[in-house]
């Protein structure tokens, strides 16, 4: 399939929306139980690194960053968000996002940067460790479903090898 990425943009949100509804209704993508306005959004996430694939002028999957703290020293740790549309699920447009969104924290100074899976979502786990991702431990009952259920998530990180102490 042929598809370019690019910076989402304002006019992208509704496409960016209808993807993001469609991993809430898996259950198996996020906590969260409705798609946000584009202010809130806009509010909750880096203004940097916004990605989305497309082709033909439609949006097929997108991936933006999110701080993990106010406080300064973690100026340069942030949370992955990664979507693709169901019916585009499986082609390579998730693994290629997240290459690009590595390659642009770097660009913009990130030396770690985070993820918080379902572990039933073992596409994602998959595509974040071929991108160099590491899984760092589960967290159990780390929060709660708007169905009552308790969810664990796999957490994994990256560390990148040229910014901040690559010694580490």
């Amino acid at each position: 399939m042929n598809f370019e990425i690019r910076e989402m943009t304002v006019s992208d949100w509704n496409e960016v929306r209808a993807i993001y509804v469609e991993g809430i209704k898996t259950e198996n993508s996020t906590f969260e139980a409705e798609a946000p306005s584009w202010e809130k959004w806009d509010l909750g996430h880096i203004s940097t690194c916004r990605l989305v694939a497309s082709s033909k002028d439609k949006v097929l999957g997108w991936v933006a960053l999110s701080p993990v703290s106010s406080r300064s020293v973690y100026a340069g740790v942030a949370e992955v968000s990664v979507y693709i549309s169901s019916e585009h699920r499986g082609k390579g447009i998730g693994k290629t996002l997240l290459e690009h969104l590595v390659k642009c924290s770097e660009k913009h100074g990130f030396w770690t940067l985070q993820a918080s899976i379902f572990p039933e979502n073992v596409a994602s786990i998959t595509i974040h460790k071929k991108c160099g991702f590491r899984e760092i431990g589960r967290r159990e009952k780390l929060g709660k479903m708007k169905n009552g259920i308790w969810r664990d998530v796999i957490l994994l990180e990256r560390r990148s090898k040229i910014v901040g102490d690559v010694g580490i």
